[in-house]
Protein backbone atom coordinates (compact mmCIF):
# COMPACT_ATOMS: atom_id res chain seq x y z
CA UNK A 1 0.00 0.00 0.00
CA UNK A 2 1.62 3.70 -0.88
CA UNK A 3 2.28 5.77 1.42
CA UNK A 4 -0.07 8.99 1.81
CA UNK A 5 1.52 11.94 0.94
CA UNK A 6 -1.10 14.70 1.35
CA UNK A 7 -0.49 16.98 -1.33
CA UNK A 8 -4.05 17.88 -2.33
CA UNK A 9 -4.90 18.75 1.03
CA UNK A 10 -2.01 21.13 1.45
CA UNK A 11 -2.30 22.40 -1.28
CA UNK A 12 -6.01 22.99 -0.86
CA UNK A 13 -4.85 24.79 2.48
CA UNK A 14 -2.51 27.25 0.91
CA UNK A 15 -4.82 28.01 -1.92
CA UNK A 16 -7.65 29.01 1.13
CA UNK A 17 -4.88 31.40 3.23
CA UNK A 18 -3.50 33.00 -0.26
CA UNK A 19 -7.34 33.40 -1.52
CA UNK A 20 -7.86 35.64 2.19
CA UNK A 21 -4.77 37.40 1.45
CA UNK A 22 -5.87 38.60 -2.01
CA UNK A 23 -4.62 42.08 -2.04
CA UNK A 24 -1.94 41.92 0.31
CA UNK A 25 1.53 44.17 -0.74
CA UNK A 26 4.65 41.97 -2.03
CA UNK A 27 5.40 38.81 -1.12
CA UNK A 28 2.37 38.38 1.69
CA UNK A 29 -0.05 37.53 -1.08
CA UNK A 30 1.73 34.72 -2.57
CA UNK A 31 4.02 33.72 -0.11
CA UNK A 32 2.41 30.85 2.02
CA UNK A 33 4.57 31.15 5.37
CA UNK A 34 4.82 35.27 5.18
CA UNK A 35 0.63 34.70 4.19
CA UNK A 36 -0.24 32.69 7.64
CA UNK A 37 1.56 35.66 9.66
CA UNK A 38 -0.19 38.50 7.93
CA UNK A 39 -3.34 36.79 7.93
CA UNK A 40 -3.35 36.20 11.26
CA UNK A 41 -2.27 39.63 11.75
CA UNK A 42 -4.94 40.70 9.79
CA UNK A 43 -7.86 38.98 11.87
CA UNK A 44 -6.10 40.74 15.40
CA UNK A 45 -6.90 44.24 13.71
CA UNK A 46 -9.99 42.96 12.33
CA UNK A 47 -11.04 42.00 15.77
CA UNK A 48 -9.78 45.46 17.29
CA UNK A 49 -11.81 47.15 14.74
CA UNK A 50 -14.84 46.27 15.51
CA UNK A 51 -14.27 47.64 19.19
CA UNK A 52 -13.14 50.59 17.89
CA UNK A 53 -15.74 51.30 15.41
CA UNK A 54 -17.94 51.22 18.36
CA UNK A 55 -16.11 54.16 20.37
CA UNK A 56 -15.87 55.86 16.68
CA UNK A 57 -19.56 56.58 16.51
CA UNK A 58 -20.28 57.14 19.64
CA UNK A 59 -18.29 60.10 19.51
CA UNK A 60 -19.17 60.97 16.02
CA UNK A 61 -22.90 60.80 17.66
CA UNK A 62 -21.93 63.35 20.89
CA UNK A 63 -20.77 66.03 18.43
CA UNK A 64 -23.54 65.76 16.52
CA UNK A 65 -25.51 65.62 19.27
CA UNK A 66 -23.67 68.55 20.79
CA UNK A 67 -23.32 70.58 17.46
CA UNK A 68 -27.33 71.20 17.47
CA UNK A 69 -27.64 71.74 20.85
CA UNK A 70 -25.69 74.45 20.80
CA UNK A 71 -27.58 75.48 18.22
CA UNK A 72 -30.34 75.73 20.49
CA UNK A 73 -28.47 76.99 23.26
CA UNK A 74 -27.91 74.71 25.23
CA UNK A 75 -24.80 71.68 25.71
CA UNK A 76 -24.74 68.49 25.13
CA UNK A 77 -24.24 67.86 29.24
CA UNK A 78 -27.65 69.67 29.97
CA UNK A 79 -29.65 67.76 26.98
CA UNK A 80 -28.53 64.89 28.50
CA UNK A 81 -29.09 65.08 32.08
CA UNK A 82 -32.77 66.79 31.28
CA UNK A 83 -33.50 64.12 29.11
CA UNK A 84 -32.98 61.69 31.73
CA UNK A 85 -34.77 63.55 34.39
CA UNK A 86 -37.69 63.83 31.63
CA UNK A 87 -37.86 60.01 31.53
CA UNK A 88 -37.11 60.07 27.99
CA UNK A 89 -35.05 57.26 26.64
CA UNK A 90 -33.54 58.14 22.99
CA UNK A 91 -30.42 56.67 22.72
CA UNK A 92 -27.58 59.05 21.17
CA UNK A 93 -27.54 56.94 17.97
CA UNK A 94 -31.34 58.24 17.43
CA UNK A 95 -30.86 61.92 19.03
CA UNK A 96 -27.61 62.30 16.29
CA UNK A 97 -30.04 61.02 13.69
CA UNK A 98 -32.98 63.19 14.81
CA UNK A 99 -30.17 66.07 15.07
CA UNK A 100 -28.77 65.51 11.56
CA UNK A 101 -32.19 64.75 9.36
CA UNK A 102 -34.98 66.21 11.42
CA UNK A 103 -33.75 69.54 13.15
CA UNK A 104 -37.55 70.79 14.35
CA UNK A 105 -37.83 67.73 16.15
CA UNK A 106 -34.45 68.49 17.63
CA UNK A 107 -35.59 71.53 18.69
CA UNK A 108 -38.60 70.73 20.30
CA UNK A 109 -36.61 67.89 22.30
CA UNK A 110 -34.38 70.05 23.62
CA UNK A 111 -37.10 72.34 24.91
CA UNK A 112 -39.24 69.28 26.26
CA UNK A 113 -35.97 67.96 28.62
CA UNK A 114 -35.18 71.93 29.69
CA UNK A 115 -39.03 71.98 30.41
CA UNK A 116 -38.57 68.78 32.56
CA UNK A 117 -35.27 69.48 33.92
Amino acid sequence: MPRVKRGPHTRRRHKRVLKQTKGFWGGRKNRFRQALRVLWKSWQYAYVGRKLRKRDFRRLWIVRINAACRENGTSYSRLMGSLHKAGIELDRKVLADMAVNDPTAFKALTELASAAG
